[in-house]
């Protein structure tokens, strides 16, 4: 992950603020258990004569370097708009004391509720607090706000999701997520074991740093629960969205892994609203594809409303602002997304009903046809042309064109439209299937076909077929029986011009979204009342156009400098060994390495990730991860090298993860954990 900002003649910097601020570094704020939390906090000079309410932005990333340039673009930009702002690193990163031992723990939620408690007294604060965060600091907020803390009066929270089991990066539709459970776990295996700054904490940083060294890889957990059970409840706010009765601004992005979300939580939490563009996994205001927009500008006005009592007018807008996205020819990186911005007044909004295609004979036609049986084999190098689950916006990270696909699985192709519609949501795949094997995947793909031939993935699903009923208490498939299933897709905002088709494709592989099942596949797909796909087509409106000069140009805060010590680079390379038909994904991230004059902080990683697979052979997949990364100051050097692995066989997963640290060069820890883990209808 680079936590960056990248340069644009669109966005202004801001360098001047209605109020004068300052920023406090190294502020320790104390737990009842002895231990100490770091934080850095923006906030106006007169705050202790004139309170401001408090943000709070609470993550595992460092506030020091490796999110250092970013958390300078919003904070001090809050600040100086009369808030106290607070970036704080959780129990077991950075500065702060102690290890991490997994994510969202009840521990790194309890002490968010100490640390309101001890904003609540400052002379500087007004008792008012909002929480916001991207990824790992949107999942907190949310389950922050679920603890109910008084001193909580709201919370933004972006590319995050209120289901921990059926959208994040370790499951989907009970599969488990071949490219992200172990490449996630891996990064958190390095990032984990960096260790403190002995120029803020003092002598204690190397007992400390050998502390989290030995911290146990975090997929050994993840894999150890492969249903829906009590791990993956906790922290998931959808088990009682009461719990949340506090203002929620969603927000996401169509590129983003979680916009699934954004749909979920404004039709249940009680007081939500949301917004989803065009962007990547990242802050609208700096996020790719273009348009970002004045995203700060936005919080700024929900900030007013619910901190300041201000009536900014935002809480009497439409519930939903997003971007319908106008088709586009496939490519791996855009840097732009024509479209429109258009608001529904309340989701489910009236302006979206479903309609329905039936696949039959190659076709997606209007009408139920008379039943057949259709067969679906898969390839098990299927979805190697998918992209990533959750793009940052890194080049390379979007799908290719699907033709490339569409020889490996079953594909359904409608006539030309004959007219422009627009889909806004959720579509949803019915099948009526039998399967040969008693574990087995269906996986869905749904194409936007240019006239020219071109295929452009808009939205894909998949669903461990012994998890139709529940991913809780998932049952094997009876070979020959036939079930009817329901797959949700991702959502989208999408425009389909008119002589486009949409193409339908359905394989049980997808390979390496999700892990393959133990043995070859073959599915039978039976045409008529059951085998459907539901569109959800928005209706146009007359009041769209007014929404589109809504946003202001974005706005940022004066960016702290940086010094490049070595570029980024990202490749992509997909290998396809024709001898032995073994397949290879080669994944390759130099993050680039930095040194910010500000603290003389030097950091930088490379990240290699290998997908390989061999076709006919399911339990051939095999994934590694390796992390090589560094940071340190002047003649204090520090260095961490990752390795982690994981295959299967029929029965049984198999895990390992070495970590190599290194202080000036000198190897000073080495561990590896192996495990295995037996395979729970997967």
């Amino acid at each position: 992950m680079v936590f960056n900002i990248k340069d644009n003649e669109n966005r202004r910097v801001k360098t001047e603020f209605p109020r004068s601020i300052e920023k406090w570094e190294h502020v320790w704020i104390p737990m009842s258990d002895g231990a100490k939390l770091a934080a850095t906090i923006w906030i106006p000079e007169d705050a202790h004569d004139n309170p401001v309410p408090a943000l709070l932005e609470y993550l595992p990333y460092r506030k020091n370097d490796f999110t250092a340039i970013r958390d300078s673009a919003r904070h001090p930009y809050f600040a100086g708009h009369g808030y106290a702002s607070i970036r704080l690193d959780i129990r077991g990163t950075g500065d702060s004391d102690g290890v991490l031992l997994d994510e969202y723990l009840k521990q790194e939620q309890d002490d968010c509720l100490e640390v309101l408690d001890w904003i609540e007294k400052q002379p500087w604060s007004t008792g008012a607090v909002g929480m916001f965060g991207k990824s790992w600091g949107g999942f907190n907020s949310l389950q922050v706000a679920a603890r109910q803390h008084p001193a909580l009066k709201t919370i933004i929270t972006l590319c995050s999701t209120d289901d921990r089991y059926a959208d994040d990066v370790h499951y989907r539709g009970g599969n488990i997520m071949g490219q992200d459970m172990l490449w996630w776990a891996s990064t958190m295996f390095a990032y984990n074991a960096r260790p403190q700054d002995p120029a803020v904490v003092g002598a204690g940083w190397k007992e400390n740093w050998l502390e989290r060294l030995n911290t146990p890889p975090f997929v050994e957990a993840w894999l150890s629960h492969q249903r829906r059970d009590d791990y993956w409840k906790h922290g998931s706010v959808c088990e009682d969205y009461s719990d949340v009765g506090i203002p929620v601004f969603v927000v996401s992005g169509w590129q983003d892994g979680y916009t699934d979300a954004v749909f979920r939580m404004l039709e249940n939490l009680p007081n939500a609203k949301g917004l989803i563009g065009p962007w990547a996994h990242e802050f609208p205001e700096v996020a790719t594809p273009e348009p970002a927009i004045g995203f700060l500008q936005e919080c700024l006005r929900w900030w007013d409303q619910w901190l300041k009592g201000i009536d900014t007018g935002i809480k009497d807008e439409p519930q939903l602002i997003s971007w319908i996205q106008e088709s586009e020819l496939p490519e791996v990186t855009y840097d732009e997304r024509p479209g429109k911005w258009v608001a529904d007044q309340n989701w489910p909004s009236s302006t979206v009903t479903y309609q329905s295609l039936w696949p039959s004979e190659g076709k997606l036609v209007q009408h139920v046809s008379d039943e057949k049986k259709m067969m679906v084999t898969g390839m098990q190098e299927h979805g190697y042309y998918a992209g990533v689950f959750c793009p940052f916006g890194q080049p390379g990270d979007l799908p290719a064109d699907q033709r490339l696909e569409n020889g490996k699985s079953v594909v359904f192709e409608s006539e030309p439209l004959e007219e422009t519609i627009e889909l806004l949501g959720k579509p949803v795949f019915h099948a009526d299937v039998s399967s040969d094997q008693e574990n087995a995947i269906l996986a869905v793909r749904l194409c936007d076909k240019a006239p020219t031939g071109e295929s452009t993935l808009i939205s894909w699903g998949m669903l461990n077929l012994t998890h139709r009923d529940s991913h809780e208490h998932p049952e094997p498939l009876e070979p020959g029986k036939r079930y009817n299933i329901e797959i949700g897709m991702d959502v989208l905002g999408q425009q389909i011009p008119a002589g486009h088709r949409l193409e339908v494709s359905v394989a049980p592989t997808y390979w390496p979204q999700a892990w393959p099942s133990p043995k070859l596949v073959s599915l039978l797909l039976y045409s008529g009342a059951g085998t459907h796909i539901d569109l959800p087509v928005r209706t146009p409106q007359k009041v769209d156009a007014s929404w589109q000069e809504h946003f202001d140009r974005p706005e940022i805060s004066d960016v702290m400098e940086k010094e490049i010590l070595r570029e980024e680079e990202r490749t992509r390379d997909l290998i396809h060994d024709t001898v032995n038909d073994v397949w290879t994904l080669y994944d390759y991230s130099d993050e680039g390495e930095r040194r910010l004059p500000d603290n003389n902080m030097e950091y930088g990683s490379i990240n290699k990730n290998t997908y390989t697979i061999k076709g006919n052979d399911p339990l051939s997949a095999h994934v590694t991860c390796e992390w090589d990364l560094k940071v340190g100051r002047g003649e204090w050097q520090t260095r961490l090298k990752t390795y982690s692995e994981m295959t299967s066989d029929a029965t049984t997963f198999y895990l390992t993860n070495t970590i190599t640290a290194f202080e000036n060069e000198e190897e000073i820890f080495n561990k590896t954990w192996k495990k295995e883990i037996p395979r729970d209808h997967v």
